[in-house]
């Protein structure tokens, strides 16, 4: 299958899971990587569906954009979208954790504690591996602080994925609102390539050939 025939679904970009109106829980994702993924198939004549968290990036030319914020609202586009994709790579750095309320009023500064409980997100990626066909191919990220390689295999196997892209962030690493990144990508047999450092961009020209978009 050629290119340009692929159908490609992206996810980018963090979620947002509100506590009231004013207040999230969130991460520092730029969306920076999903997006140069993104465009590098579009570079490459696939026809792209990009479903993104909120950024401040714009989208690039000659795909269809689906801007989402919670997890729940991905999970609800991504599921619409993924019995037509080729490719589904799910780069959104999605919130585990959503509040279990959820106030409609702002909640006003007090001087006592504050307990905050929390509920699991859906998971988007083990609920599209149960739906996933044959012809299909799924890839994962990862964004660790630590055991890297321990911590996407772990990923790659327990969300029966056919690819896990990992990197690490924090203050001494790159990823998070970064131009650059480094790449560890494990396929399911076990081989593992080190893709950068390097401009996200072109990890992603990358990171598509080694998942056969060529």
């Amino acid at each position: 299958m050629k290119a340009r025939n692929k159908q490609i679904l992206i996810t980018a970009g963090p979620t947002r899971e509100f506590l009231d109106p004013v207040r999230f829980l969130s991460n520092p994702s730029s969306g920076k990587m999903g997006y140069a993924i993104a465009e590098a198939a579009r570079n490459l004549g696939c026809s792209v569906d990009l479903v993104s968290g909120p950024t401040f990036l714009e989208c690039p030319t000659g795909m269809t954009l689906h801007p989402v914020v919670s997890a729940q609202e991905m999970l609800e586009v991504v599921a619409r979208l993924f019995e037509f994709c080729d490719y589904f790579i799910s780069v959104a750095a999605v919130s585990d954790w959503s509040p279990k309320n959820v106030v409609s009023h702002k909640i006003k500064k007090s001087k006592y504690v504050q307990a905050l409980e929390l509920i699991p997100t859906s998971d988007i990626l083990r609920t599209m591996s149960l739906r996933k066909h044959s012809r299909q191919t799924i890839v994962g990220f990862c964004a660790e602080t630590e055991e890297l390689e321990i911590n996407a295999r772990r990923k790659l196997a327990d969300k029966h994925l056919d690819w896990i892209a990992g990197n690490l962030v924090g203050q001494d690493h790159g990823g998070f609102q970064c131009d650059e990144n480094e790449l560890m990508l494990i396929n399911r047999d076990g081989r593992r390539y080190d893709l950068g450092p390097g401009l996200k961009i072109d990890l992603a020209g990358q990171l598509l050939d080694l998942i056969g978009i060529a």
